[in-house]
Formats: C-alpha cells, sequence, structure tokens
C-alpha cells in the first residue's frame, strides 16, 4: 500500500506539472501577432497596410494612375469599414512603437500625396462622414502659393494653411512633410534625391534646409510638427537619413508596394512601403490582392 501511494502520487504530480508546461506552451504558440525577443521578452508585432492617394477628381478624362473619382473613394472606405479595418494616424503608429499602446486589430494607414485641393473637396468629407482617418502630405510651397492668391480649383490647386487648421482640427487629417519644395521630376533632380556627383555636404545642406523651412511653417501655422517624411516620387537616399533623424523625423514614407510589419524596434519606421490605388479597378479586387 505504501509503494501505490507513493508512486500515484508521484503520478500526479507529473502529470499536474505536465498540465502547466502545455498550457504555458500552447498560450505562446496560439497567441496571434506575439514573438519572442533574444532577450526573452515577449514583443508583438502588427501587420500594416499601408494606401497611397494623390488626386480625387469627378471628371472621368482626368483619373488614371494618379486620380481616383470621389465616387471609388467612398466605395474604398466602405469597404475597409465593412471589412473590419480601422484607420489609424502616424502618432497611433509611433505610440504603438515607442510606447506600447496597442493598435486597432485591423489597422490601415490611409494616405494623399501632394495636397492637392481636391483632397479638400472631397476626401475630407468622406472621412468625416466615415470616420476613418488620413494623412495628407502636402508641398509647402504650393500652399504658401494658394494661401496668398485664394484661387482654388479642384483641377489644379492646392490646399491653403486654412485648410490645414480646419482639417488638423477635425480629428481625422494629420498632416506630414512632403518637402517645401522638392516635389519635381522636371530638372535633374528627382524630388529629394541626391544629384549625380553632388557632394554630401552639399546635398545634405540642401535637404536640410528645405525639410526644415517645411517644419517651421507648419509649426507657426498649426502648433503642430510633423513627425514624418514623405518620398516625394519615393525618390531615397543614403544620405538623407542622418538629416531626417538630425530634424526629429521619427518615420518616413516611400512608394514600396508591400504590407509592413511593425514591432517595438523604432527602425522598423523608416521605409514604411505603400500601395498605390490607382482607377479602373474595383475596391474589392484592388484590396483582395493586398490585404492580408
Amino acid at each position: 500500500m505504501f509503494f501505490n501511494f507513493k508512486l500515484t502520487k508521484k503520478l500526479v504530480l507529473s502529470a499536474a506539472l505536465f498540465f502547466v508546461c502545455v498550457c504555458i506552451l500552447g498560450t505562446v504558440g496560439v497567441t496571434a501577432g506575439i514573438a519572442v525577443s533574444v532577450h526573452g521578452e515577449q514583443e508583438k508585432t502588427v501587420q500594416l497596410p499601408v494606401i497611397m492617394y494623390h488626386g480625387v477628381l469627378k471628371d472621368p478624362s482626368q483619373q488614371g494612375k494618379y486620380v481616383v473619382s470621389p465616387d471609388v473613394l467612398e466605395k474604398d472606405l466602405q469597404y475597409l469599414k465593412a471589412n473590419g479595418y480601422t484607420s489609424v494616424l502616424m502618432q497611433d503608429i509611433l505610440d504603438f512603437v515607442h510606447q506600447g499602446t496597442p493598435l486597432p486589430e485591423k489597422p490601415i494607414l490611409i494616405t494623399f500625396d501632394d495636397g492637392y485641393y481636391n483632397n479638400y473637396l472631397y476626401a475630407f468629407p468622406l472621412a468625416k462622414q466615415y470616420q476613418m482617418k488620413m494623412v495628407i502630405s502636402p508641398i509647402g510651397y504650393y500652399t504658401d502659393k494658394y494661401s496668398e492668391s485664394g484661387e482654388f480649383s479642384a483641377y489644379y490647386s492646392h490646399i491653403s494653411w486654412d485648410h490645414i487648421r480646419e482639417m488638423i482640427g477635425s480629428g481625422y487629417v494629420e498632416i506630414q512633410n512632403h518637402t517645401y519644395f522638392l516635389h519635381s521630376n522636371k530638372g535633374e533632380r528627382l524630388g529629394a534625391q541626391k544629384l549625380t556627383g553632388e557632394s554630401v555636404k552639399d546635398y545634405q545642406t540642401m535637404l536640410r534646409e528645405d525639410l526644415s523651412c517645411m517644419q517651421q511653417k507648419m509649426t507657426e501655422q498649426t502648433g503642430y510638427t510633423p513627425t514624418t517624411f514623405v518620398y516625394p516620387f519615393g525618390a531615397m537616399s543614403e544620405d538623407a537619413l542622418p538629416v531626417l533623424q538630425e530634424l526629429g523625423f521619427q518615420a518616413t514614407l516611400t512608394c514600396e508596394s508591400r504590407i509592413n510589419t511593425l514591432t517595438r524596434d523604432p527602425q522598423c519606421l523608416f521605409g514604411l512601403g505603400r500601395y498605390l490605388r490607382p482607377a479602373g479597378i474595383s475596391s474589392e479586387a484592388f484590396f483582395s490582392s493586398i490585404l492580408p
């Protein structure tokens, strides 16, 4: 009897220990988005798709690779909401990476490059109607130009500082830096890219002056300083990174078509990819081909 009792006790303890181990390993194995770092710490990862729009116009003759109709944009927002996606801003992403602030289960970043007036005319009302947040990255020179002229056309004008302040105040729009006056592909320089044969010193001085100008104007006009640099045309140069970090940028957006993996490592914020949204394809066909 003594032998049997002792054996039974050992079996019970062994079974209990095995059950605990299985529970622990099972929890680690099935928890979505959890990875173990080399230091043994749990690190949550999030898959982030970023969509890139430019112009929004009703005129079918103007729609194409970089211009969609207001109807297409509205259907896009309807599709995303119906499929459980929640739009976020860059600040939400920064808070996740730097502070561990949770993101929605299916986050998505909706961006508009160049800051056309039609973004304010058509996209902004839809953002409010569907409660979908958007990031607009204007070209500072043109914001100054049309703020002074007061001339607004859906076809060619850009948003003014008044438009920017209104959109920021709504809570649905965040403004980021797309350079002050480096958005060109008609001269020698493509966007903010380094010229062939240009010295690192000269390039960085040029870039620093332009981006600082836009940062300063944003701060003066809105009280907000952009946290993210959006590369014009996606044209990148390695020598730009030290300047971006010096100026306090915490993230960059490119034109590379891919899903982003967010971690607690701040370096994951540099070089975020985006999918260009063209006209001529349905919301379901476009998003089903890119979203996880």
